[in-house]
């Protein structure tokens, strides 16, 4: 089974609880927006430690280093086949300039002509109920880890 690693990057804006998602690039996403953004994750190798996989994707997604703050683990979930596990990070990020890494496909398909696209076209800060309809379905169970996070840590507590 395919293993995928990212990270829940999350920060408290005006008392709302709210996280970064990004959308997916390529042609299959563009006209796309419920259910197509996603948490700044990847793919990785038996051999790879998840933690230093996810810091990895954010930099390669976002083009920035991942923000430092305090983190927790949110568990792991299956995903289209793959298992996804995620880290949540609270820290605030500057969606503005973001550069993503490129993908190679055949576009227009049979076509025989190769073009390059963005992992990544664009990521936005969302408050939960509006990531839920964002997110691709199988990473919705993050947002509720999350959730339940917050709700522990009480209204003034500190969380990851």
């Amino acid at each position: 089974m395919k293993k995928s690693a990212g990270t829940v990057l999350h920060r408290v804006q005006d008392g709302v609880l709210q996280v970064l998602l990004v959308h997916m690039g390529g042609p299959f996403w563009a006209r796309k927006d419920e259910q197509a953004w996603s948490i700044p994750k990847g793919e990785h190798g038996d051999a790879e430690e998840p933690h230093a996989v996810a810091a990895r994707e954010f930099q390669e997604e976002l083009g920035s280093p991942l923000p430092d703050g305090p983190e927790s683990y949110l568990g792991e979930t299956r995903q289209s086949g793959k298992s996804v596990v995620a880290f949540a990070r609270r820290a605030d990020f500057d969606v503005a300039g973001i550069t993503s890494n490129t993908f190679e496909m055949e576009w227009p398909p049979r076509s025989g002509r190769m073009q390059s696209f963005p992992e990544v076209d664009r990521a936005e800060w969302f408050d939960l109920d509006t990531a839920r309809v964002k997110l691709v379905k199988g990473q919705v169970v993050f947002l509720d880890r999350l959730a339940a996070l917050h709700r522990k840590a009480g209204s003034g507590g500190s969380f990851a």
